[in-house]
C-alpha cells in the first residue's frame, strides 16, 4: 500500500474495510479540497445496479474533468462507492469493460495540473487495465481489514481508538483501551461506533477507565465468549453458568453457532491457563495488576521457547487475554488445569458421539472443572443419590 504524497494527482481507496475505505477517502478529499480552496469540487456516486448505471457514473466523471474550476485554483472530485472496478455483475458487462478500457486511456494523456481524482471502491481487479492506470498515474491504497487470525489486529484497533478518541478530547487507561478492543473484536465500524458512545457516556470527563467500558460498551459474539472463559479462569461457577446459559440461548438464534464452538472455545481458555502458569514457573512473567506494565514484559519472553503455530502461541493472542489469565492461574493447580482439558475431550466425545443434552453435557463438565474438591465429592455424591 502507498499512501498519497502531496503532489499525487490521482488516488484509489479500496479493500474488503469497506468502513475503513470510506473513513480515508472522507479523509483524503477534505483534505484535498482544502488545500484547493473554492467551491467547484465534485462527489459522484458511483455505487450502481447494473451496467447502464455504471456507464452514466463514467459519463459524469467525464463531464467532471473537463470542467475547468470557476472559483478555485484547483478542482477535487471524487468517484466515491464504486462497485464495479472488480467481478461484479456491473463490472463484467462488455460495455463497462470497453469504457473503463478507454477511460483508461483518457486518464493516462489528461493534464492533471489544476484536477485530482479520487476514487474509492470495495474489491478491485487489479488485472483491469483501469487499475493498473490508476497505480501508474497516482498512487493506490489497500485497506484489507482486520481479521482475528492476524497477530497485530490487536495494535492496529488500538491505534485506531487512540486517534478516535483524540479527535474526541479524550485520553483512555491502557487497561480500559485493552477491553475496548477486546469487546469490539476485529471490525472497525464496531469500534468506532463504541468509541462515540463512550465518549457520550463519559460526558466533559476527560479520561475514560475500565469502569467506563464495561458499563457502557456492547461485547461481540468474541467478546461475550471470552466472558465466559474469563469466568472459568475466576472459578466463579455462578457465573459461568450464567455465561453458559446466555450462550446456549444465542445458539437457538444463530444457525452458525454451536455447542461444540463453545467447548472449543473452554479448550483454548483452559490452555492459555496452563501456558501461563508455565510462564510463571519459568519466571518469563510476573503477576502485575497493571496492565501497561504487563505488556512491558512480553518482549523479555523467549520467542524460541514457545510454539510457532500462532494457535498455540500465547504471545500471538490478544495481550489483554493473556493478561487475565495470568492473574486467574493461581486459582487452580496444573494437575486440576490438565484435569480440565481431560474432562473438556470427553465432553467432546460425548457431544459428538451421543444422542445427549448438550447444555446439561456442558453443565455437568464446568460444574466438575471449577469446582473445589470437597465441592467436587460433594456433587457426585448427589449425582449417584439421584
Amino acid at each position: 500500500m502507498a499512501a498519497a504524497s502531496p503532489k499525487t494527482p490521482v488516488l484509489l481507496v479500496c479493500g474488503q474495510d469497506e468502513f475503513g475505505v470510506k473513513e480515508r477517502a472522507r479523509e483524503v478529499f477534505a483534505r484535498w479540497s482544502a488545500e484547493a480552496g473554492g467551491m467547484d469540487h465534485e462527489i459522484i456516486d458511483a455505487s450502481v445496479n447494473n451496467s447502464g448505471e455504471a456507464l452514466a457514473a463514467l459519463a459524469k466523471l467525464r463531464a467532471a474533468l473537463q470542467t475547468l474550476p470557476f472559483f478555485g485554483s484547483a478542482k477535487v472530485i471524487w468517484l466515491q462507492n464504486c462497485n464495479f472496478l472488480g467481478e461484479e455483475r456491473a463490472a463484467t458487462a462488455q460495455a463497462v469493460t470497453a469504457d473503463l478500457a478507454e477511460l483508461s486511456q483518457e486518464l493516462k494523456v489528461f493534464p492533471w495540473r489544476d484536477v485530482r481524482l479520487l476514487v474509492s471502491a470495495g474489491k478491485v481487479d487489479k488485472r483491469k487495465s483501469i487499475y493498473k492506470t490508476l497505480e501508474k498515474i497516482g498512487s493506490v491504497e489497500i485497506l484489507a481489514g482486520w481479521s482475528a487470525e492476524d497477530g497485530d489486529w490487536v495494535a492496529q484497533a488500538e491505534t485506531f481508538a487512540l486517534r478516535a478518541l483524540g479527535e474526541l478530547g479524550k485520553e483512555i487507561s491502557d487497561e480500559a483501551l485493552a477491553r475496548l478492543v477486546a469487546n469490539a473484536g476485529p471490525n472497525a465500524r464496531a469500534l468506532r461506533s463504541e468509541i462515540e458512545k463512550l465518549s457520550l457516556y463519559v460526558g466533559e470527563r476527560p479520561r475514560i477507565g475500565s469502569g467506563d467500558v464495561d458499563a457502557i460498551v456492547t461485547r461481540n459474539k468474541q467478546a461475550r465468549a471470552f466472558a465466559m472463559g474469563d469466568a472459568l479462569g475466576d472459578r466463579n461457577l455462578a457465573r459461568l453458568l450464567r455465561c453458559l446459559d446466555e450462550e446456549l440461548w444465542e445458539t437457538r438464534r444463530d444457525s452458525q453457532r454451536n455447542e461444540i464452538g463453545l467447548l472449543y472455545g473452554l479448550v483454548s481458555k483452559v490452555r492459555i491457563l496452563i501456558f501461563a502458569r508455565e510462564m510463571l514457573a519459568q519466571k518469563w512473567l510476573k503477576p502485575e495488576n497493571d496492565f501497561g506494565r504487563f505488556r512491558s514484559q512480553l518482549s523479555r519472553v523467549p520467542a524460541g521457547a514457545l510454539p510457532e503455530d500462532k494457535k498455540f502461541n500465547p504471545l500471538a493472542m490478544n495481550p489483554y487475554v493473556l493478561f487475565r489469565a495470568l492473574g486467574q492461574a493461581g486459582n487452580y493447580t496444573q494437575a486440576e488445569l490438565v484435569a480440565a482439558m481431560d474432562l473438556l475431550l470427553e465432553c467432546n466425545q460425548k457431544l459428538i458421539s451421543r444422542n445427549l443434552d448438550a447444555a446439561l453435557v456442558l453443565q455437568q463438565a464446568l460444574v466438575r472443572i471449577v469446582s473445589r474438591p470437597a465441592e467436587a465429592a460433594s456433587a457426585e455424591r448427589l449425582a449417584s443419590a439421584a
